[in-house]
């Protein structure tokens, strides 16, 4: 399965009484996804700065001391939150400078979603204890688009407009991938799985997909031996495939194939830390985890 991506792509402030700067800001993310819409929305007005290292652990990450000062020096931050990156609350908690911050899963709007809820409907709620991969549903990443633009306008009103035509063009590119994948993922939604740790809960519910289990139920939880025997029945009466993780160990996943039928598939990347950074990250990330659902799931 192959795809094209569009050639389109190019709490709100919390510092509400920042004046307008005569300048682009300089602004920080987070995780590849982020900066990639982040990315997209500035266009050549300039570019953010990614904090992730490639193949680093988005949970876990030590920040060099040229990252405290691209942090200490930046005008805004958008990230997802310290649900996700708690090192980067940490570090603008302690940074004595003033600057504007956007955490998008505590933007009014974003639909979350509890670890272990495939119930096909995601919910505006409290952000505490909710699955922080709300990227994974295209709707989300639509809707922070627009943040992002309108925060980068509240700090660059010059720009104004170049910042809200970015993001209608990001827009409609997304929504151009949102269709594909949800034409691609069509033949193979009854077909079940089961993946390392349950980070693709917005991705299954939004394509309506067949999730029979993770390992891992969530970022910091290590699976016991009830959840494991209860994981293999699984996998040998309803999986077709699994599928371990980048940045982490799949040899557990994989032993519970052994005596089995089901297909190993290619190793998912929910974040886009094996990804170079760029503007394209976020549909590259969403095409090729899409991509290597559908070569497991239909065999090929």
């Amino acid at each position: 399965m192959r795809y094209i991506i569009s050639s389109t792509l190019s709490m709100l402030c919390l510092c509400a009484g920042l004046p307008l700067r005569a300048d682009v800001p300089r602004v920080i993310t987070d995780i590849p996804a982020i900066y990639a819409l982040t990315a997209q929305v500035m266009g050549d007005l300039g570019a953010p700065v990614l904090l992730l290292a490639k193949g680093a652990d988005e949970h876990d990450f030590q920040l060099r001391p040229s990252q405290m000062r691209d942090i200490a020096e930046a005008d805004l931050a958008v990230w997802i939150g310290p649900e996700l990156t708690p090192w980067l609350d940490r570090a603008l908690s302690g940074s004595k400078t003033e600057f504007a911050s956007l955490p998008l899963l505590r933007q009014s709007g974003t639909a979350l979603r509890a670890y272990g809820d495939h119930d096909g409907h995601a919910h505006d709620a409290d952000h505490a204890g909710f699955d922080p991969h709300a990227w994974m549903a295209p709707p989300n990443a639509i809707l922070w688009l627009d943040l992002i633009a309108q925060q980068l306008t509240a700090l660059d009103g010059e720009n104004a407009v170049i910042y809200a035509n970015n993001a209608a063009s990001a827009q409609a590119a997304i929504a151009q991938m949102d269709a594909q994948i949800d034409a691609a993922l069509a033949p193979v939604r009854d077909q079940g799985f089961v993946t390392y740790h349950d980070a693709y809960g917005y991705l299954v519910a939004h394509y309506g997909l067949r999730f029979e289990g993770s390992i891992a139920m969530g970022d910091a939880t290590t699976a016991g031996a009830a959840h494991i025997q209860e994981l293999q029945k699984i996998i040998a009466q309803d999986v077709i495939c699994v599928f371990p993780e980048a940045q982490h160990d799949s040899d557990l996943l994989l032993q519970l194939l052994a005596g089995t039928t089901v297909r190993a598939g290619a190793a998912l990347d929910p974040v886009g830390s094996t990804f170079e950074a760029g503007p394209d990250a976020y549909q590259q990330l969403m095409f090729k985890i899409s991509e290597s659902l559908v070569n497991c799931l239909s065999g090929a």
